[in-house]
Parts: structure tokens; C-alpha cells; sequence
């Protein structure tokens, strides 16, 4: 497909930041074909290393920053960071057309639709409200570099926010759920920017990580 290198970005007692292929899973999927991700790799890699680290995902298909805890302490301390909305996120993405706006903010509600699996659908109704705040940064040969920045964290909340109409009404480059990817052909999302409070410390802390795009 593309790159399956998993880079590790920061190492520290008690958490590791890695940089994330697009391809790559999060955390384990069912059946033994499923198994490699960033979590089996970490494990393997840090023998110290809690059974369950992740404290957040991302997409299979989105590659860029994530932040995983190696004790149990931290991945409580990092999991009630997340809740609080104390993490800080950002993300480019290359959409397929031009946006014509410079800004805004995107507050939509969706659900799984549970017959087209993991499809998710506008549901004004059920659904649960996702919020994100993005930037237009330019665009080039008819597409549109994005800065989104989510404050809450739906399952496919930017592919959805960029691809509805009701949002920007542009899918992602390489989407094959929202947009007109094809298979083999790499989803341009990507997480530049992670920023959160040092569960030892209390300090604040950021890592970049520049698109591939």
C-alpha cells in the first residue's frame, strides 16, 4: 500500500509518542491477519509496557501522532486528559476541491450506520455532535490544504466534517468510505500536531510532525 514504518518520536518512563503510517492499524482487529498495529509493535518493542496503552486512536488509514502510555498511572492520567479535553490535536488534509471560505467551525451530529459497517451517518436525532474548528492554508492545482483542529473525537469526525455537505462538502484525497479512493491509494490526513500535560511533570508538552503531503 504505502509506508508501514512505525516511527517512534519521543521516548520517555512512562509514555512513548510515535509517529504513525497511514496502512497501519491502532489497536488489534479481529482474526490473525489483524494483529499488527501500533500497539503490538509497541508492546514488543517496550517489554515494560501495559497490556492496553492506547489512550486514543487514529483511523487506519490516517497517518501522524500518537501518544501511548507504558503504566497504568499515565494511561489513567492521559485518558482523563483526553476526557477533559485538555489534548490538544491537529491535523492537514488535502481535499478534493476548492473551499472558498477561510475558516469556520463544523458541529455535526452522526452515528454508525449499523448496516453498512463502520459507515457513519448524519442523524440529527441519535446521533452524537462532533465539533471541529478548521483553516483553509492554500490551494493548489484545484485542491485545498486543511488545518482541522476537532475538539471532540467521533469515530471518522474530519472524514465526515469534510466530506458532507452539511460540512465542507469535499472528500479527502484517498478516502475510500466518504470520498472516490481507490484501493491502494493513500488517505491525505494526517496528525501534524499533539499537544498534552506531562502526566509526571504537569508541564505542557507538544511534538510536530510535518504532513508527507
Amino acid at each position: 500500500m504505502y509506508g508501514n514504518r512505525l516511527t517512534i518520536v519521543h521516548t520517555d518512563p512512562s509514555f512513548v509518542v510515535v509517529d504513525k503510517p497511514g496502512g497501519l492499524l491502532s489497536v488489534p482487529g479481529r482474526g490473525p491477519e489483524n494483529q499488527d498495529c501500533v500497539v503490538s509493535r509497541i508492546k514488543t518493542i517496550f517489554a515494560e509496557c501495559i497490556d492496553q496503552p492506547a489512550v486514543h486512536r487514529l483511523d487506519m488509514y490516517t497517518s501522524g501522532l500518537m501518544v501511548l502510555a507504558l503504566t497504568t498511572e499515565t494511561h489513567r492520567t492521559l485518558s482523563r486528559q483526553f476526557e477533559q479535553r485538555l489534548v490538544e490535536k491537529r491535523y492537514i488534509a488535502l481535499l478534493d476541491g476548492i473551499v472558498k471560505e477561510d475558516s469556520g467551525t463544523i458541529t455535526l451530529p452522526f452515528r454508525l450506520d449499523p448496516e453498512n459497517r463502520p459507515y457513519q451517518i448524519y442523524d440529527p436525532e441519535h446521533g452524537k455532535v462532533g465539533t471541529t474548528f478548521w483553516k483553509r492554508l492554500d490551494i493548489t492545482s484545484g485542491k485545498t490544504r486543511i488545518e482541522f483542529r476537532p475538539l471532540t473525537g467521533r469515530t471518522h469526525q474530519l472524514r465526515l466534517h469534510a466530506s458532507h455537505p452539511l460540512g465542507l462538502g469535499l472528500p479527502i484525497i484517498g478516502d475510500r468510505l466518504y470520498g472516490n479512493g481507490r484501493e491502494g491509494e493513500r488517505m491525505l490526513l494526517h496528525a501534524s500536531f499533539l499537544s498534552f500535560l506531562h502526566p509526571d511533570t504537569g508541564g505542557r508538552i507538544e511534538f510536530n510532525s510535518p504532513a508527507p503531503f
